[in-house]
């Protein structure tokens, strides 16, 4: 059975004594953290059935993965909860999971007990001095197939009810390789994690040493406030592979991370061997000072949801970015499978718009106690009448160019009417993000006074950018309320904070 168990296995015989994860003050051993996992995992088998979810409130530390392997040992699945969100969400996302057990660190146990969760609350670090039982844990293990799911991650949803997104270990598995059938990655390697564990991005941060015998550091989330600090640290580690946020990658560029200093030095940079990024559209401004600073470092444009299990195409960019390019989204990966379809459910043809709808191993198992949801996103592909292949379709659209590439042209629910035109407001933010003065910005209509509105931080005067925005836009595209502000509202997980935005309008 090919499941992250195996390679969890494999890497502990292989590289018993070399450390898998650290941060500034603690490390961990492949060794070690098969030992941990097993001990937790053989606690958690006599409190929960196989096949069934365990709720885990933990911080981002170098513990916590083996919680999770722990679970995957019980023959369980985890549901890992982001401690720094509100109460509110918190107590629906537990009420989604309706899980008997909830496991938590020291750190976070006060949080724990407060959260309304009415089932029984363990510790980490206690489960972690449980006597390893190995024939427990073989057996547990021997009641999941690799079709079974290994953990369900949250988004939002637009009901008010986090979603759920059940994943298999196949899935995970699937996503892994095509991933690695890319990038490289070996023994040798360092990853610099900077996503939460909870979240989708971690998976690979967490999971991919395991396949490739390489280490991840976990760096402090201030140091991203700090840019001479954060680079010292991804130096300091030996870091030779960054799969970030578009947001991670813009924050200290934006913040003089590799500028000269007024002694004519700079600060001591990192092993880089290449930069992955995803999430969102990254400014072509500040990807340019990255790749100006490791001018022989590979970066990968990549695209997918979480309902895709990871990242599910790609764009190897391979010449200095300018500043009015579009970057595609590229190719699907391996175990991926692209179509674009129409309202209709037809194919479109090459150089059409439709939505981004994702095929292949790699597609979650759908949402966790949400069959209408699931049945609403995962359908069998309507374009093969032959037999039922699963299809997900994120809501997202996209083109393919003249190039063969896919390219990323927004939410279709973005989409407006102004003026009798359909808009995609995508199309003015990329124009406005061409203004240096410019950091970030977003595009949202009003309804009801028929206005397009532009809101964006950074220096630029309102007037620069509206005249900029005519010479470059049909009229009706131009925003008529363009509103600076001091910081743009954002989720957890980096993205800009669309509800938020349109509370504003």
């Amino acid at each position: 059975m090919n499941t992250i168990l195996s390679y969890l296995e494999k890497a502990a015989s292989d590289y018993k004594d070399k450390i898998i994860y650290r941060d500034n003050e603690h490390s961990i051993t492949f060794g070690e953290l098969n030992s941990l996992s097993r001990s937790l995992g053989t606690a958690v088998t006599s409190l929960v059935k196989p096949g069934n979810p365990v709720a885990v409130l933990a911080g981002r530390n170098i513990y916590t993965p083996a919680c999770y392997l722990g679970i995957a040992m019980a023959g369980c699945f985890y549901a890992p909860i982001d401690i720094a969100s509100p109460d509110a969400r918190i107590q629906k996302i537990l009420e989604v999971v309706n899980a008997d057990v909830m496991i938590t660190d020291r750190g976070n146990l006060e949080r724990a007990q407060n959260s309304g969760f009415t089932g029984k609350i363990l510790l980490m670090e206690d489960l972690f001095e449980t006597a390893a039982d190995d024939a427990a844990v073989k057996e547990a293990m021997s009641s999941i197939t690799d079709a079974s799911p290994i953990y369900v991650l949250f988004t939002s949803g637009s009901t008010g009810v986090p979603k759920g997104v059940l994943t298999s270990h196949h899935a995970m598995m699937s996503y892994l390789d095509g991933l690695q059938a890319v990038i490289g990655m070996d023994d040798t390697d360092v990853i610099g994690n900077q996503a939460p564990l909870d979240y989708i991005a971690a998976i690979r941060d967490m999971y991919l040493p395991l396949m490739t015998g390489a280490g991840t550091v976990m760096l402090d989330p201030s140091e991203f406030a700090m840019p001479d600090r954060l680079i010292t640290s991804l130096a300091e580690a030996g870091a030779t592979t960054l799969c970030w946020s578009a947001t991670g990658l813009e924050i200290p560029a934006r913040l003089g991370a590799f500028d000269w200093d007024e002694d004519g030095e700079r600060p001591q940079l990192p092993p880089l061997r290449r930069v992955v990024f995803s999430g969102s559209v990254i400014s072509n401004t500040l990807l340019r000072k990255w790749q100006e600073a490791f001018p022989d470092t590979v970066f990968i444009n990549q695209y997918g949801p979480t309902e895709a299990t990871g990242s599910c195409t790609y764009y190897v960019i391979d010449h200095p970015v300018e500043a009015d390019e579009v970057i595609p989204i590229g190719k699907a990966y391996r175990n991926y499978r692209i179509m674009l379809i129409d309202d209709e459910g037809n194919a479109v043809e090459k150089g059409e718009t439709g939505e981004i709808c994702v095929l292949g191993s790699a597609l979650a198992l759908g949402y966790y106690n949400a069959p209408e949801q699931t049945a609403k996103s995962f359908v069998s592909n309507p374009v093969n009448s032959h037999w039922s292949e699963p299809l997900y379709k994120t809501g997202d659209l996209g083109r393919v160019g003249e190039d063969g590439e896919l390219y990323f042209l927004g939410r279709k629910d973005r989409q407006f009417k102004h003026l009798g035109h359909r808009i995609e407001p995508e199309e003015i933010e990329q124009k406005a993000q061409l203004i240096p003065e410019i950091n970030d910005c977003i595009c949202a209509y009003n309804e009801a006074a028929k206005n397009i509105y532009l809101f964006y931080t950074g220096t630029a005067v309102k007037k620069d950018i509206a005249l900029f925005l005519r010479s470059q836009l049909p009229s009706y595209m131009v925003p008529r309320k363009i509103i600076g502000l001091e910081e743009m509202p954002r989720l957890p997980n980096g993205k800009i904070d669309q509800k938020a935005i349109r509370n504003m309008l």
